[in-house]
């Protein structure tokens, strides 16, 4: 899982895990049922979720597994801060795997897609499992939206090309991936197929209106620098001066200072639970 430098991203991997924190609250009261002993959160990066999940289950182990140990550096600063116990393992996902030990439940969040064959590192997912364990999915549900319209200035409907150029480059992200093998993204049958029953999916939404408080606007600014810099020579010279104004701090039209600035996202989880036997 190597497309991106995953350390060198890890402030805007903190915030936005933050400012998205109320869509696993959401799921992990699906999973209040259950009294796992052990779980596994891979491709944690700082650990957002992995503290979350330690605060929902404290008589469990928590572990944050990721294959930068900058990022598990940080997943452990926060657990101190929080006072929730996390052990880190480093792991490459999907090839390190294979050395880790048996969990109730496993974590994933947002990961599987940047793997090259995603039904093979479902398959490995599972297989981490105990028997009656539970395996936990994001993937999909709605790109997170932050400004209206019509901002103001530069053409309408800023937002909506933004979402269409990143879907492209999704789609040739994941074409040029070690090993990538097509497949229809149909979730909850690849969970079928990797060997789970009971599956289901869940959609959470994310809904923080404005006014934004000033960590979850910090998280629109860093998203909105991330598509300028990775949609360069994409977008056309009127939309890249439009977001060089809305990322200008000295701006009152600016993501900083402007009052209409929301988030508004969904995420899907997908469960399914290894059978016993």
């Amino acid at each position: 899982m190597n497309d991106f430098d995953w350390a060198a991203m890890a402030d805007l991997l903190e915030r936005e895990g933050e400012a998205h924190g109320p869509y696993v609250d959401q799921a992990l009261e699906q999973l209040r049922h259950l009294t796992p002993r052990r779980i596994l959160d891979i491709g944690s990066g700082p650990g957002v979720a992995a503290c979350r999940l330690a605060a929902a289950f404290p008589l469990a182990e928590v572990t944050a597994v990721d294959g930068a140990p900058e990022l598990l550096t940080r997943a452990t600063e926060r657990a101190e801060r929080l006072g929730v116990r996390l052990r880190t393992e480093v792991a490459g996902f999907p090839e390190g795997l294979d050395g880790l030990a048996p969990a109730d439940l496993v974590w994933t969040g947002q990961v599987v897609h940047h793997v090259g064959d995603q039904q093979d590192a479902l398959a490995r997912l599972a297989g981490l499992l105990e028997p009656d364990g539970v395996l936990a999915v994001v993937e999909g549900g709605l790109p997170a939206r932050w400004l209206p319209r019509d901002i103001g200035f530069g053409r309408p409907g800023l937002q909506d090309r933004l979402g269409a150029a990143m879907a492209e480059r999704f789609s040739r992200m994941r074409a040029e991936l070690p090993g990538s093998v097509a497949v229809v993204e149909d979730w909850a049958g690849m969970l079928r197929t990797a060997g789970l029953t009971d599956v289901r999916s869940k959609t959470f939404l994310v809904d923080r209106p404005a006014p934004l408080d000033r960590d979850a606007r910090q998280s629109v600014r860093q998203m909105l620098q991330r598509h300028r810099t990775v949609l360069d020579g994409v977008l056309d010279a009127d939309d890249v001066a439009t977001i060089e104004r809305l990322l200008d701090p000295a701006d009152p039209a600016g993501v900083d200072r402007r009052p209409d600035v929301f988030l508004l996202t969904a995420k899907t989880v997908h469960f399914g639970r290894r059978p016993t036997g």
